[in-house]
């Protein structure tokens, strides 16, 4: 059991892919702990930024700086715009509920090590004769602007539809 994991962590790209892994889970978790909203914003942009990584390892490149580019930044700093345009009230404490923190630590402990038992005693098939494309990006300009330009060119009509509907409907409720 245990030559699987030392097999395992013996590559770079093992190595690499576990750490990407354990931030990109680390700020889930720290997202769903967290009791600021700027903080949950924070720890949300580091899960992107983690996923980014994990695709550039799965040689998306496209996907991971679409990831970066559309998750980790306009989506992050739009919602701290909202944060920033919305009135806060005094946070509220929870109460502390200690029996409550040691079950969930023991059930996500006990969750992670049947995971861990099932992982290892797992035999995974090789991939066998999947090379990824010479450029992943030129595949996908080529099919979007010459195989789905028209539900292309419909979802652009929608989400502008859509944006020109959100501005009414902000200026109806200021007034």
């Amino acid at each position: 059991m245990l030559n699987n994991l030392a097999d395992f962590f013996s590559s770079g790209s093992n190595l690499v892919f576990f750490f990407f892994a354990i931030l990109a889970i680390g700020g889930a978790i720290f997202m769903l702990s967290f009791t600021r909203v700027i903080h949950m914003v924070l720890a949300l942009a580091l899960t992107f930024l983690s996923l980014a990584g994990l695709y550039v390892l799965l040689e998306a490149e496209f996907v991971a700086f679409v990831q970066v580019l559309i998750y980790a930044g306009a989506i992050s700093i739009l919602m701290i715009f909202g944060i920033m345009m919305t009135k806060h009230q005094g946070e509220e404490e929870e109460p502390r509920r200690p029996l409550h923190s040691i079950l969930t630590a023991v059930g996500a402990l006990a969750l992670f090590g049947i995971l861990f038992y099932a992982i290892q005693q797992a035999t995974f098939p090789t991939a066998g004769g999947f090379e990824p494309g010479e450029d992943n990006t030129l595949e996908i300009g080529k099919l979007l602007f010459n195989v789905h330009v028209i539900p292309f060119e419909l979802m652009s009509v929608l989400l502008t539809v859509a944006f020109i509907g959100a501005i009414v409907i902000a200026k109806r409720e200021e007034e």
